[in-house]
């Protein structure tokens, strides 16, 4: 291997964390040395988690990866992207508007950031039709995620709903 470490980043609101997102970052590490997993803050929207919770729990879903770290981020991405020395953003797509909106969306950051390549990953599927407002849902309502989430996600939920 070259001197040249490669690494993506893996951006998302993460609320919550779900096997399908666990899946894609997994899977990113095919082809990354290293994937930053990037919980962009957005104080327009209104979270179930916390930035720092969702930090936590995903450092917890990902503990037996050392070649994922997990941070927050505020601001552009490709201001982060940068920041980090990443060369690639990795994205899941479940469909033709996930696809629409994410074309736009990459277009514009290799725009921002010419050189940095963004990579669509479709999910397993096992996890494609898994989303986190799905997720938070069925668990606000007392149905059992513990299919679509990682036990630490899972506990987590289960708190928040009793809280």
């Amino acid at each position: 291997m070259s001197g040249t470490s490669r690494v993506a980043v893996f951006a998302g609101s993460f609320d919550p964390f779900t096997r399908g997102h666990e899946d894609i970052v997994r899977r990113a590490l095919a082809f990354a040395d290293r994937v930053i997993v990037t919980v962009s803050v957005n104080s327009a929207k209104t979270a179930l988690f916390t930035a720092d919770e969702k930090v936590r729990l995903i450092q917890a879903v990902m503990a037996d990866e050392p070649r994922v770290e997990v941070r927050t981020m505020d601001g552009l991405l490709v201001d982060f992207a940068r920041r980090v020395g990443a060369t690639l953003l990795v994205r899941g797509v479940r469909g033709v508007s996930d696809f629409d909106y994410e074309l736009q969306m990459g277009m514009m950051n290799r725009h921002l950031l010419p050189g940095l390549e963004v990579v669509f990953l479709i999910p397993s599927p096992a996890v494609a039709f898994v989303t986190a407002t799905l997720v938070r849902e069925v668990a606000r309502l007392g149905g059992d995620v513990r299919e679509f989430v990682h036990p630490a996600v899972a506990d987590a939920l289960a708190r928040k709903r009793t809280a």
